[in-house]
C-alpha cells in the first residue's frame, strides 16, 4: 500500500521544495545543538510519551522514542518525510530500536484539512496517506483548490468525495488535529519540523547522520 501510494502523490514536492514554496509556512533553519525540554510539568513529561491518540510506527516498546511534530504544507517537513525518513525508518524503526510517532502542527488551514484526511484515512494506511502527501505537497499545496486535487489521490486510499467531505465536517477528527498543536505549544514548538529523541529537542532540518549518530549513542 505504501508503495502504491508513493506512485499515486508522485516525486513532485522537490520541485517545489527548490523553488522556496511555503504557502503559508514559516521557514526553519537547524541550530547548532538540540534543546534540551524542560519537561518539568505532568502535561509535558506525558506528551512525550506514547498517547491515546496517537499512530506509532514501529514497535511500540523500543527504547528510543522519536516524535515529529509537522505540518503537511511545510516543504522542510516534505523534505525530511521523503529523504532522510525514509532511510530512517528501514534502519532504526524496522530493527525495533525507534519507535516513530508522527503528530500534527499545522501552519495553516490547508495543512489542517489535510491533517484530518490523513487521520480519517485509518490507521493502517496513515503513514502510508501521510507519505503520499508529502511526495505530492508540490503539486496539491499550491493547486487552486488543494484539498480539491488533494482529494482526487486519496481514492487510492479508498476515500471518495463523500468520505472527504464526512471527513473534514467531523468535529472530533478536527479536535484531534487541534490538540496536536496545543501539545506541541505546550512542549515550546513554534516551527517545522520539530523533533523530540528521548526528550530531547531539535529545531529545524537534521541530517541522516547526525539522527544516526544519536540514534547509535542512545543504543548504547
Amino acid at each position: 500500500m505504501r508503495n502504491i501510494l508513493i506512485v499515486a502523490g508522485g516525486a513532485v514536492a522537490v520541485v517545489a521544495i527548490a523553488a522556496g514554496v511555503y504557502f503559508g509556512t514559516r521557514p526553519t533553519a537547524p541550530e547548532a545543538a538540540p534543546v534540551a525540554v524542560a519537561a518539568t510539568s505532568t502535561d509535558a513529561k506525558a506528551l512525550l510519551a506514547i498517547l491515546p491518540s496517537d499512530h506509532v510506527m514501529g514497535d511500540p516498546k523500543a527504547p528510543i522514542t522519536m516524535i515529529e511534530y509537522a505540518s503537511l504544507t511545510c516543504p522542510h517537513c516534505a523534505h525530511f518525510n521523503t529523504t532522510e525518513l525514509p532511510e530512517i525508518e528501514k534502519k532504526w524503526v524496522q530493527t525495533g530500536k525507534v519507535k516513530l510517532i508522527y503528530r500534527d502542527f499545522p501552519l495553516d488551514q490547508v495543512a489542517t484539512k489535510a491533517a484530518q484526511l490523513a487521520e480519517c484515512a485509518g490507521n493502517d494506511k496513515y503513514y502510508a496517506v501521510l507519505d503520499m502527501m508529502f511526495r505530492g505537497q508540490g503539486s496539491w499545496a499550491v493547486a487552486q483548490d488543494p484539498i480539491a486535487e488533494l482529494s482526487k489521490s486519496l481514492r487510492i486510499a479508498g476515500m471518495g468525495d463523500n468520505e472527504v467531505k464526512a471527513c473534514l465536517a467531523n468535529d472530533q477528527v478536527a479536535n484531534g488535529v487541534i490538540a496536536d498543536y496545543r501539545g506541541g505549544e505546550t512542549l515550546g514548538v513554534n516551527s517545522t519540523p520539530t523533533i523530540f529523541v528521548n526528550g530531547e529537542q531539535f529545531k529545524g532540518a537534521r541530517t541522516l547522520e547526525e539522527f544516526d549518530a544519536l540514534f547509535t549513542k542512545l543504543s548504547k
